[in-house]
């Protein structure tokens, strides 16, 4: 089953049937708010607000752990993210859509694993037979490949989207995550530049290594809604981020439908293999 992770509004469409709202209580804590269970076309899928209804939880302070784990509890194996970044590469415009495919890591004080060797969390009422359990349940410490660490299959399908619908967007971009949650300075972009990054956020990790963790598949598409600090020359607002998520939130929508429907059940990939030989 599908996990959609983004704004509180992307489940608010006609053509899609709420079928639940659910409270899940996880050993890591309480996830940003309630999942909405949904059906668009005879296909389940779960919906969740990542800050929260009403943007309450700032991007260092997310759940990520329970967020993460409570899509396992319901039966999620896929997970799309969708998400508001600054435009890094000069080729990028607001408005446009990345399909990220490599990310680097710029975070600071973030849980970012489910195995912590002898201080791991065990989910006594996981119930399933797995590697995760496996290893959650014997305390192991696991190190898993994150050479790829987008699903290929899932970004193929968002492509294919994207192509039909003739939306301007890239098929690869690399994210830079920072902490936040103030923005970065115009030295730090210029650095990221330097690095090889395209865009940058705070919210793709740890929530892509965790899901990667639990042998999900995931793909991110973000959406450019401003350029970087000292690109553009202008003063940085939430309010351009707001006002650029609000012009593109019919098609993020449209998107989402059309992944929802076309997104294959056995995707062409091997990241359900990750945990193979990842433990110590």
């Amino acid at each position: 089953m599908l996990g959609v992770i983004g704004g509180s509004g992307l489940y608010q469409v006609d053509d899609i049937n709420i079928l639940d709202e659910v409270n899940i209580s996880t050993p890591y804590g309480e996830p940003s708010d309630r999942y909405i269970i949904a059906e668009y076309r005879g296909k389940k899928a779960v919906f969740l607000p990542r800050h929260g209804k009403g943007h309450k939880y700032p991007p260092h302070l997310i759940n990520y752990r329970a967020n993460i784990w409570g899509f396992r509890k319901l039966g999620v194996d896929r997970i799309l993210s969708v998400s508001a970044v600054g435009g890094i590469n000069p080729l990028l415009k607001p408005g446009d859509f990345v399909l990220s495919d490599q990310f680097i890591d710029f975070t600071k004080v973030r849980p970012v694993t489910f195995y912590e060797g002898v201080y791991t969390i065990y989910d006594e009422t996981d119930g399933k037979d797995d590697l995760v359990s496996e290893y959650l349940k014997n305390n192991r410490v696991v190190h898993i490949d994150v050479t790829d660490p987008f699903c290929s299959s899932m970004r193929k399908t968002l492509s294919d989207i994207l192509d039909e619908k003739g939306y301007r967007y890239h098929k690869k971009g690399t994210y830079i995550a920072t902490e936040g949650p103030r923005l970065e300075t115009s030295a730090e972009i210029k650095a990221f530049s330097i690095l090889g990054a395209d865009i940058v956020g705070m919210t793709l990790v740890p929530e892509i290594v965790l899901a990667r963790e639990l042998s999900m598949h995931f793909a991110s598409i973000n959406v450019v809604t401003n350029l970087a600090a000292g690109i553009s020359g202008e003063r940085l607002t939430s309010d351009e981020v707001i006002q650029m998520m609000k012009e593109k939130n019919d098609q993020i929508k449209e998107i989402i439908l059309s992944f929802i429907e076309k997104v294959p059940e056995k995707p062409d990939c091997n990241c359900e293999d990750v945990l193979d030989g990842a433990a110590i």
